[in-house]
């Protein structure tokens, strides 16, 4: 499998030096680079890359800009590079792959390419069920009727355990002992109670791994563990706080109340 991919950065040194840097990935392949946000739009719409290396910060349309104007087509995975530390929230919700600061650091880079690798993937093994789907729709309706029930209430796709590389060792997590998950930046910190520590990924990304039958964000920033909820703390203005095992309180905002609704009727 190719990565294509596309550098988007006024700055010529910044687009050779990583350029440099992706050569010893053999399966990305820079189809184009770009100087500018509107030849960025116009490039990503006629070449359809995989990938793109977005800086933020350029004349004109900045690196939100290009992402706005390509909403129209299937968005390719963006990386966000940029040398401002303060644009990495904004990155997230935009749902980047990921965040670099220049000048790019080559483990972060290979991380960010190993997250590429498996988004491209996931994306097609959802390709693949959804071409099997759409066969047994047609040639076995019941099969496929009965198939779609019975996905939507597996949990063997989702995770039981995550690897954690905090403070130079890797902790093996078991989900079902995670109580709460806070974003901190580009960093996830995981709470299991006794201990907590930190990990190196999207909120979003992580929240595709986790059970949603279990796990359920209560806030633009926190995922909860509702079994490991005792308790439901009316709060003002519609807000709540879930007192958790440990007797940890989770605030719950106004646009998430539908997830204490289980715990009350």
């Amino acid at each position: 499998m190719t990565i294509r991919t596309i550098i988007v950065d006024d700055e010529k040194l910044a687009i050779q030096g990583l350029q440099l840097r992706l050569e010893p990935f053999e399966d990305v392949e820079v189809i184009d680079t770009c100087a500018n946000g509107r030849e960025a739009i116009r490039k990503i719409k006629t070449l359809k890359p995989d990938l793109v290396f977005l800086d933020i910060q350029m004349p004109g349309f900045d690196g939100f800009s290009v992402v706005k104007g390509i909403m129209e087509i299937e968005p390719p995975l963006i990386v966000f590079v940029t040398a401002f530390q303060e644009h990495a929230i904004r990155a997230f919700e935009a749902n980047a792959v990921n965040y670099l600061m220049k000048p790019v650091d080559e483990d972060k880079l290979a991380d960010t390419i190993e997250r590429v690798r498996q988004r491209i993937a996931e994306k097609k093994s959802a390709e693949e069920a959804e071409k099997l789907m759409n066969v047994l729709t047609e040639v076995a309706p019941d099969a496929a009727e009965e198939f779609s029930e019975g996905d939507g209430e597996s949990s063997e796709r989702y995770e039981k355990l995550i690897n954690v590389k905090d403070r130079g060792q890797i902790f093996r997590v078991e989900t079902d002992s995670i109580e709460h998950i806070e974003a901190a930046g580009d960093y996830m910190c995981i709470y299991t109670g006794d201990n907590s520590l930190i990990l190196r990924e999207t909120m979003k990304d992580l929240e595709r791994r986790l059970d949603p039958r279990k796990f359920q964000r209560v806030h633009r920033s926190t995922i909860v563990n509702l079994d490991q909820v005792r308790q439901v703390k009316p709060h003002t203005n519609g807000e709540c706080f879930l007192v958790l095992d440990s007797g940890a309180e989770v605030k719950v905002s106004r646009s998430y109340r539908d997830v204490v609704a289980r715990f009350v009727h």
